[in-house]
C-alpha cells in the first residue's frame, strides 16, 4: 500500500512574514514613520539649540503636539507657533494650532562604577567556592572572578612602579 504525497503547500514564498504586514500592527509602524518624518521636518524650523532638545510627539485634532523638558523651552516653542504652523501646511499638515507640554527626560540609567576591584578577600572566597563546587562551569567562572580581583590588586603596584 503506497502512502500519498503530502498535499502541497498553500504559502507563497518562503520565510516568515514581517509583524508589519498584519493589520493594527502595519497601521501603527506607519503612523510611527508618518510622526517621526513630521517630526523631523518641523523641527528643522527650529532654532539649533532648541531643535535637539524639543521633540514632536503627536497630531490631534488638527493640533500639533510637542515635548518640551523645561516650562521655559516650551515658551519658546510657543513663541515660534506661527513660524510652525506655515511649515506643516508647506509640508502637507493641516493643523490649527501647536501645544507644548512639558516633559522632563527620563532618567538616565546609572551606571555602576566598574573601577571598584575587588578585595584580596573576595578573591579568596571566589577561589574557595570554586574548590567546593562540582560543576566545572561554575567553576570556571568563580576562578576567572577570583583573577579579575587579583589583577586589580596588581595594577596599583604597577603604576607605582
Amino acid at each position: 500500500m503506497q502512502r500519498d504525497a503530502p498535499p502541497p503547500s498553500r504559502r507563497k514564498g518562503s520565510g516568515l512574514t514581517p509583524i508589519t504586514a498584519f493589520g493594527p500592527i502595519a497601521s501603527l509602524a506607519r503612523k510611527a514613520r508618518e510622526l517621526d518624518a513630521l517630526d523631523r521636518a518641523l523641527r528643522q524650523t527650529l532654532p539649533s539649540p532648541l531643535r535637539e532638545q524639543v521633540r514632536f510627539a503627536n497630531l490631534q485634532d488638527g493640533r500639533l503636539v510637542f515635548l518640551a523638558p523645561s516650562p521655559a523651552l516650551a515658551a519658546r516653542v510657543r513663541l515660534l507657533q506661527t513660524q510652525i504652523l506655515s511649515t506643516a501646511r508647506a509640508i502637507g499638515t493641516y493643523a490649527s494650532s501647536v501645544t507644548v507640554k512639558v516633559a522632563p527626560p527620563p532618567p538616565t540609567d546609572i551606571v555602576p562604577d566598574r573601577s571598584k576591584p575587588l578585595s584580596p578577600a573576595a578573591a579568596s572566597h571566589l577561589r574557595a567556592a570554586a574548590a567546593s563546587t562540582t560543576d566545572p562551569e561554575l567553576r570556571e567562572l568563580f576562578l576567572e572572578l577570583a583573577s579579575v580581583a587579583e589583577v586589580s590588586d596588581s595594577q596599583p603596584d604597577e603604576a607605582a612602579d
